[in-house]
């Protein structure tokens, strides 16, 4: 069969489009509201990292039924960070709940009766209205094994059909990794241990409990299929190009600021 997308009808009871790119990993967001201190979670299965040196990852959020930006690009853009949450097998039926549509007023860590866990470096400063300007943490996941917090690069609009064909392809530039050590296995993280959840087609998940080994044949590749960065910056060195990087770290243009 052959379709052209919003053109011609593919003949289907279903549309097929999110079942052929399977599985995709998801973007469990936590941000908080600058205007009113509110936390807000959600999923987003348009999710991946983008590369290593430094650590990026991207989500993708379509726009409303109302064609505005979703809360958390909101938060995101006002405040200058978030958090990923690694969504779990375990908490599945939670990532559920807080992909219900409510109010920016709703906290969805309670909405879902989650317990919430601070972020080491990533702070918004609120100025709620009639209240003193105050600094607070960007709320975590704690049952979540792995975090990662994020300070924003940029956002790409992506136009599109309403109601919510539009779309913010948010970049963030990854400065904290939170690894609970119980889901270590001889210093790797072991996925029999983290259970991680997908998004399939359709309303389908899939958990990942099972992997296999491939290496890929000659030399090279290693350090940037394993994402290693003492592996990429010691290939760095040896091409004579280490003391530019030194000089660019010495003066500052490797410097993150992390929330406003």
């Amino acid at each position: 069969m052959f379709y052209e997308p919003g053109k011609t009808d593919h003949g289907l009871p279903n549309d097929p489009f999110k079942a052929c790119v399977i599985p995709r990993p998801i973007g469990w967001i936590s941000t908080l509201s600058s205007s009113t201190g509110t936390a807000n979670l959600a999923p987003y299965s348009q999710f991946n990292n983008l590369t290593f040196d430094p650590p990026y990852i991207m989500f993708s959020a379509n726009q409303t039924p109302t064609a505005s930006q979703k809360d958390t690009v909101k938060n995101v853009e006002a405040s200058g960070v978030f958090c990923w949450n690694l969504a779990t097998y375990e908490l599945r039926e939670e990532v559920n709940i807080t992909a219900e549509g409510v109010g920016s007023h709703v906290d969805e860590f309670a909405h879902a009766k989650l317990e919430k866990e601070n972020s080491s470096m990533s702070f918004v400063t609120v100025r709620e209205e009639g209240k003193k300007e105050r600094k607070e943490p960007v709320p975590m996941v704690k049952r979540s094994p792995i975090k990662f917090e994020c300070t924003h690069y940029s956002t790409l609009r992506l136009p599109g059909n309403p109601p919510m064909g539009a779309v913010d392809v948010v970049i963030g530039r990854v400065v904290g990794i939170h690894i609970d050590e119980r889901v270590l296995t001889n210093g790797k993280i072991d996925v029999k241990k983290t259970e991680p959840i997908a998004r399939c087609g359709y309303f389908q998940y899939a958990v990942v409990r099972d992997v296999f080994e491939m290496r890929i044949p000659g030399e090279g590749l290693m350090e940037g299929l394993e994402g290693s960065v003492k592996g990429n910056r010691g290939m760095w060195e040896k091409m004579g190009v280490a003391g530019a990087s030194k000089k660019d770290e010495k003066e500052g243009k490797e410097e993150t600021v992390v929330g406003i």
